[in-house]
């Protein structure tokens, strides 16, 4: 399968696109992991329980590499 520059240019452009893209997905994932870390949960209203649970166990799947890539992008301190 041949591709033409113009192809390749495209192809290209997304990768940066989705690169992009993953950087700010990063920060806000590196965002939510700090806000959990430093949430109390004796100061949450049931309704935002709920949600910090399905946030924190959300995070808990992430590979443990791209939490670190995430964090970092925040400058968050790893323990």
């Amino acid at each position: 399968m041949n591709i033409n520059r113009q192809e390749a240019d495209m192809l290209g452009e997304e990768v940066e696109m989705l690169m992009q893209e993953r950087a700010i997905l990063l920060k806000v994932v590196g965002a939510a992991a700090v806000l959990v870390a430093n949430t109390d949960p004796e100061s949450l209203r049931e309704e935002a329980m709920y949600a910090a649970e399905m946030l924190s166990e959300t995070l808990n799947a992430l590979p443990e590499e791209t939490l670190k890539d995430a964090l970092e992008s925040v400058q968050a301190e790893v323990e």
